[in-house]
């Protein structure tokens, strides 16, 4: 694939294009929206500083039933553990009430950590491209335009060797149940099949959001990883409960992507939580 082609998800000067618009937020979903944006009002008041959409939902692709919710929250002050309780109880109380959702998912940050230059390649990226405004002041007019380049990369996703521990713990933790490891088995599919992409992103020049689209593309650099990516793009949608996926993901497919974006792209920048 020549490296001079611009794909899709770029803009006429090459940056990455915001995805997503309250506009195409389906209709099933607006109540949904309509009800998280009001009780984060309430919980937070004038500590919010702004709220954000992502995923499925605001880029129109979302299915009744089964796609959840993602919501990122800024706060004018660093969240403590009470904020997190409180975003944790509204996506529970949220998800009761719609059946079109599948779960509610609130990434909750302070500010200043959002605007440092730590995350400039990372959290500040995801809200300037792949988040959408719900609330507030939008963050994405104090940053700056991102391309698809090598060091986007290693900032976004080049720390999949530190995840991989934490993930063993987790399966070894989880119930040996079918319906226990489901979201593990979501969850870990959703991140391998990301970092695939963004592993091959510079040299495919664009960006993309749809899983199975990212699978392919990594499987075209790739061709002998090119079926794992593949149902583990599918695993991401409907994921299954099977304990030999997990395991593969931790003992195979993983330790190889994390070793074969270390070589190309060296390792992200490590964070205090590391």
């Amino acid at each position: 694939m020549p490296e001079t082609i611009r794909r899709p998800g770029l803009d006429d000067q090459g940056f990455i294009a915001r995805e997503g618009s309250l506009a195409r937020v389906p209709v099933a979903f607006r109540p949904v929206v309509a009800a998280a944006r009001d009780r984060l009002l309430d919980v937070f008041g004038a500590r919010l500083h702004s709220a954000y959409l992502y995923g499925s939902v605001p880029r129109g692709t979302a299915r009744v039933g089964c796609s959840d919710l993602d919501l990122l929250v800024a706060l004018r002050d660093e969240p403590a553990d009470a904020d997190r309780e409180a975003v944790r109880a509204l996506g529970e109380a949220v998800d009761r009430e719609f059946s079109q959702i599948d779960g509610v998912g609130t990434l909750l940050y302070g500010r200043d950590r959002l605007l440092s230059d730590a995350e400039r390649y990372d959290l500040a990226w995801f809200v300037a491209c792949l988040c959408t405004p719900l609330l507030g002041e939008d963050l994405a007019a104090l940053l700056p335009r991102y391309r698809p380049d090598s060091l986007l990369a290693r900032e976004t996703n080049g720390d999949l060797a530190l995840w991989l521990p934490r993930w063993r713990e987790r399966i070894a933790q989880a119930d040996d149940t079918e319906e226990a490891r489901r979201p593990l088995v979501r969850f870990m599919s959703r991140h391998l099949v990301r970092t695939g992409f963004t592993l091959v992103m510079p040299r495919w020049n664009g960006w993309t959001s749809d899983l199975q689209e990212m699978a392919e593309v990594c499987g075209a650099y790739y061709p002998g990883r090119a079926a794992q990516l593949r149902t583990a793009a599918r695993y991401g949608h409907e994921p299954v409960g099977d304990p030999h996926v997990l395991r593969s993901y931790v003992d195979d497919l993983g330790p190889w992507l994390a070793a074969e974006y270390a070589r190309v792209h060296g390792v992200k920048a490590l964070r205090p939580e590391d």
